[in-house]
């Protein structure tokens, strides 16, 4: 008895003396704003209305756009080779062979030595900001933009500015605003094209003026281009193509255009015609290497789903998205208190929200909040994206959904609207 006790004490005084572990930087400054702004949100759906989420950036999620069928048999004849091992860290030959084969052009030729296979196109910009950033270099970013920038940076302790994206100009570039973010401790300014969460797809032209203003102050580009070729208002080609002196290291995956978010490829496009970024390449070769290289099975289907996946693929997806475009763009200009800005890329539509129309809506979580309990819709507030006062919208949804949430939307606006209609009385 008297030694039980003797040890109950002895284990109490461990417990009582034992200190809170702390976390690390690291981990205390990743911040995912979607998720921050999602777990804050009161998210408390009609009952009796079927809930319509237009929030979710994955194209698989209603069934509608889904991987041809020569994508799912690359898979399929995949796994019936030797692919259950490592790969190269920086990803399989025939892969990357494939890869730079399929982006090649005239202007830009690649071999398989500018791709570095990365696990999905957030993997790829993990390692492109953490090679160029530093604690004492900060990377230039859009506003709006895609919040996983900003988590990455804040991750590694690398400094931020942004740029402006102008609304009112189909959120073309503020050059004048981006040169003058421009410093000698500037590692490199990310672009987005097309764009999440904008929908935007910048013109040549003016790819073109973003090039040389990188090339008058010397400053590389790392450019987000996961929805490159997903372009269906316009002309809008690859920034590493239409360079002839800025180095450009592009960001790219099989995720949005082959409709596969969930497989975890993507991969890192060199373009450097006079050899500036030598050491940069070390240096992707060796970030790549902290996760010993990306999903070998899919890796080794690269080849052919680059080569089998017919253009009438590509065709039907871009015709979908236009015409989902057009839908909600048509839908929602007739709400006085909304303003769409057409997209012309990517699988998204801004939508200003003037908040000024409502008597009783301050803000874009506010309004969203309100819509998902009265009417069972879920866009998501672009204040997380550095657009406030606006919500994205997702296109990839069903026509019939998306004729039913603008209808929602819409009375919605009408509901709240400063100049509510009277209400008709009874005969």
């Amino acid at each position: 008895r008297i030694q039980i006790l003797f040890e109950e004490k002895m284990d109490n005084n461990h417990v009582n003396h034992y200190h809170e572990i702390e976390v690390s930087p690291c981990a205390a400054n990743t911040v995912n704003p979607v998720r921050k702004l999602v777990d804050t949100l009161e998210i408390n759906p009609n009952p009796d209305k079927a809930f319509l989420k237009l929030s979710i950036g994955d194209p698989s999620v209603f069934g509608n756009f889904d991987p041809p069928p020569e994508v799912i048999e690359a898979v399929s004849e995949a796994l019936k080779t030797s692919c259950h091992g490592y790969a190269a860290a920086h990803g399989d030959y025939r892969a990357r062979e494939a890869i730079a084969e399929y982006y090649t052009t005239e202007a830009s030729p690649l071999t398989a030595d500018d791709i570095y296979i990365t696990s999905g196109c957030s993997d790829a910009l993990r390692v492109s900001i953490d090679c160029l950033g530093s604690s004492s270099k900060h990377i230039l970013l859009p506003r709006p933009c895609f919040p996983i920038y900003k988590t990455i940076c804040g991750n590694r302790g690398i400094p931020v500015k942004y740029y402006s994206l102008n609304p009112y100009k189909s959120w073309s570039v503020d050059l004048e605003n981006l040169e003058a973010k421009i410093d000698e401790n500037t590692a490199a300014i990310l672009v987005t094209n097309p764009s999440n969460p904008c929908g935007s797809a910048f013109s040549v032209p003016h790819q073109l003026e973003i090039l040389k203003i990188a090339e008058k102050h010397r400053v590389p580009i790392i450019a987000d281009e996961i929805y490159q070729d997903m372009v269906y208002e316009g002309e809008s080609r690859s920034f590493g193509e239409l360079s002839h002196h800025v180095p450009v290291i592009s960001c790219g995956g099989l995720a949005k255009r082959w409709l596969v978010p969930g497989w975890r490829v993507g991969w890192i496009i060199v373009h450097d015609r006079h050899n500036q970024l030598t050491k940069v390449r070390g240096g992707l070769t060796s970030l790549c290497q902290v996760i010993i290289g990306s999903n070998t099975i899919v890796q080794s289907a690269i080849p052919q789903i680059l080569s089998n996946t017919p253009q009438s693929f590509y065709d039907d997806t871009l015709k979908k998205l236009k015409n989902a475009a057009n839908i909600m763009y048509g839908e929602l200009s007739k709400v006085p208190s909304l303003r769409p800005v057409m997209p012309q890329g990517a699988m998204y539509m801004m939508v200003e929200i003037r908040v000024d129309h409502f008597h009783d809506i301050n803000s874009d979580k506010d309004f969203v909040e309100k819509l998902i309990s009265e009417q069972s819709v879920f866009p998501l507030p672009a204040d997380m994206f550095g657009a406030p006062n606006y919500m994205r919208l997702v296109l990839t949804v069903p026509e019939d959904i998306l004729m039913e949430a603008c209808s929602r939307i819409s009375q919605f606006c009408l509901e709240h609207s400063v100049e509510k209609p009277p209400k008709r009385s009874c005969p």
